[in-house]
């Protein structure tokens, strides 16, 4: 008995087989959908990276408007330990620290105390009164594409800082030494100034006026990755190789030598960074104290006027096949000369800030003389836009 109505139509599902080609289609169109996604996501992000720097930037450039000045890194004279009494590098307060109210961080900078030192005196008195501030971590001062840093500071998370305010093309960092830095930002000492292993003094200020290569050609602040924290991994080339190293050839004074300064050190700085990367295999290696041969804490935080913490030079392109490398016969921290220098997690390279407030993105592939040119403030090079 035939049991069909007239009008009557069977449906019909997907078969396996169809089933099969429909997912993948479907995953061919996320494969090739994700970069583009990635892409789009990562230029959000170096665009917020880029506007971060710009407030950088303007706020320098409104500091020297208003003071007659750049800021510097400056120490207390309360120096950084209790058996100290003299002002010193370690515990000074860096030019990031200065700017807070410049950009937008008045809150921040009202809770410091500059009379007292910004890190590591022991616990004795001036880095406690400082804590809430100096563990804030400033959104402004992070760049969306570098991770965060793990570990903590003071008992609290890691504050990070992305961006260091530049020595120019120069391996030191203390601007009242023999040799001067060539860049906007140096040590510039303290009230009754004595430094162990060189002599100085407070440091002239430097101004708009000092930049006789323009604004516009040199380079205030430098982007750089983010240390892990993890001194067991070596990580190139934010982690700083730290033992074994002497300066460069021909460089007799790491704290007074002209030479220290690019390019007239030149000649042997290729020989020397070639030598740092030798070193860095076996950097992961612990020291004395338990001091690690490869420094992870690059960018650690904001506060402290040093190498490392705040304060970074022009050296080689960012993203160099090349680690950090720090000048130094002891183990300790970054207060050492040395190369912490420009890099980033943007493809092809890194932003760079201006003393006129202005932001481009200096590839990967500048030169290392177009990198020295645009570091140094009054060295009289002429670099044209399309060689970075």
């Amino acid at each position: 008995m035939n049991t069909d109505h007239p009008g009557t139509r069977f449906r019909r599902g997907f078969t396996l087989i169809e089933l099969l080609v429909v997912i993948a289609i479907i995953a061919v169109l996320i494969a090739l959908l994700l970069p583009a996604v990635q892409s789009a996501r990562e230029a959000a992000r170096r665009a917020q990276c880029t506007n971060n720097m710009k407030q950088l930037g303007l706020a320098v450039a409104n500091y020297e408007s208003t003071n007659g000045a750049y800021p510097a890194a400056y120490s207390t004279g309360l120096g950084g330990h209790p058996d100290w009494t003299y002002a010193s590098t370690w515990g000074a307060w860096s030019p990031q620290s200065l700017l807070l109210g410049f950009f937008e961080q008045t809150q921040v900078y009202n809770a410091i105390n500059f009379s007292l030192v910004s890190h590591g005196d022991g616990g004795t008195a001036g880095d406690l009164a400082q804590v809430t501030a100096i563990t804030t971590r400033i959104a402004s001062l992070l760049c969306p594409s570098s991770p965060l840093p793990p570990n903590t500071y003071y008992g609290k998370p890691n504050p990070g800082n992305s961006y260091f305010a530049s020595v120019g093309s120069s391996l030191h960092w203390v601007g009242a030494a023999g040799a001067s830095p060539n860049g906007v930002f140096m040590y510039g000492g303290g009230d009754n100034e004595q430094i162990i292993g060189f002599t100085s003094v407070r440091a002239a200020a430097r101004g708009v006026r000092d930049v006789t290569d323009g604004t516009s050609n040199t380079i205030a602040f430098g982007e750089w990755r983010l240390g892990d924290q993890d001194d067991n991994r070596l990580s190139i080339p934010q982690d700083v190789v730290a033992r074994g190293l002497g300066p460069p050839p021909g460089i007799t004074d790491t704290w007074n030598d002209p030479k220290m300064n690019m390019p007239t050190g030149s000649a042997g700085f290729l020989q020397w960074i070639n030598t740092c990367a030798g070193l860095a295999p076996a950097a992961t290696s612990h020291g004395d104290e338990n001091w690690a041969y490869a420094l992870s804490w690059l960018g650690r935080s904001w506060n402290q006027g040093m190498f490392g913490w705040t304060l970074g030079n022009t050296l080689l392109a960012p993203n160099p096949p090349y680690p950090n490398c720090r000048i130094s016969p002891w183990d300790g921290d970054m207060d050492s000369p040395g190369m912490y220098g420009l890099s980033s997690f943007h493809p092809g390279g890194g932003n760079i800030a201006f003393a006129d407030g202005s932001v481009r993105f200096l590839k990967s592939s500048a030169s290392m003389a177009t990198v020295w040119a645009l570091g140094s403030r009054a060295q009289g090079e002429i670099v044209s836009s399309d060689s970075y």
